[in-house]
Formats: structure tokens, C-alpha cells, sequence
């Protein structure tokens, strides 16, 4: 965890969030895995107040642990991460636009937790990800 300063404070605060694709489709194949990684690395230069420490998926869900500044909501960074890899994603890969019914192509919710002294742990099992779906 880093100490990260803004104007008028300094905070450490860290999310492990995941979501799954829409119905637990299993879409994020390797190839398409890179693409989404990269629209991550877009969205966190649009947002200096964002970082993504970590980023792994099985093929129907996606695990984050990011930092964001204090003054963020979580709901608006899950939605603005969600919206700016679907529209990369439909863009990139034709099988994904043909399958989203107008809905989306991640699920509507989300987890998200808060992360303590357990860092290490989540660390390591966000690692882990890819290889339990194998």
C-alpha cells in the first residue's frame, strides 16, 4: 500500500473489487483478456486519482485491486471502469458486440471490499485467478 497525498490530504485506501461478465459468460479468452487490460491502463490515465495495483480474470469475471483518492465514490469508478472497457471490448471483438442484447456485457453488480492488513492475501489470490478456472 502506498501513502498517496492530494492537496488537501493524504490517504491509503485499497478495493478489491470484482464483476462478472452478463449471464457468467465466459468471453474473457486470453486474446481478449490483453484488450481489457489495456482499456484498464486508459481509464486510469483519464483518472489520476485512480490505480490499478492488480488486474486478473477468470473468463466470466474480472478481480481489481485499485487505489482511489477519498473524494472518489466507488459506485462511479466500478461504473466509469465497466463502461470504458465494454465500449473497447464491442469495439475490438465483433462476437462481443453481436452478443450484447443493448444491456451490456458486464453483469450490473459488483463486490467490493475495502482492504486492511490482508493485502498480501488478496494480493495472491487475485494472482491466482486464472489458474483456478483451468
Amino acid at each position: 500500500m502506498r501513502i498517496l497525498r492530494l492537496n488537501h490530504n493524504v490517504y491509503q485506501i485499497e478495493y478489491h473489487m470484482v464483476w462478472g461478465t452478463k449471464y457468467r459468460r465466459k468471453i474473457l479468452k486470453p486474446y481478449v483478456k490483453k484488450t481489457l487490460l489495456d482499456s484498464f491502463q486508459k481509464t486510469e490515465f483519464l483518472y489520476p486519482t485512480l490505480h490499478i495495483a492488480k488486474v486478473n480474470t477468470g473468463e466470466d469475471h474480472v478481480h481489481l485491486l485499485i487505489e482511489i483518492a477519498p473524494s472518489v465514490p466507488i459506485a462511479a469508478m466500478v461504473q466509469k471502469l465497466k463502461a470504458h472497457s465494454s465500449l473497447e471490448l464491442k469495439r475490438k471483438f465483433k462476437f462481443i458486440r453481436e452478443m450484447d442484447d443493448g444491456s451490456g456485457i458486464w453483469s450490473v453488480g459488483y463486490f467490493v471490499s475495502s482492504i486492511g492488513l490482508n493485502e498480501k492475501q488478496i494480493e495472491r489470490y487475485i494472482d491466482n485467478q486464472d489458474k483456478q478456472d483451468r
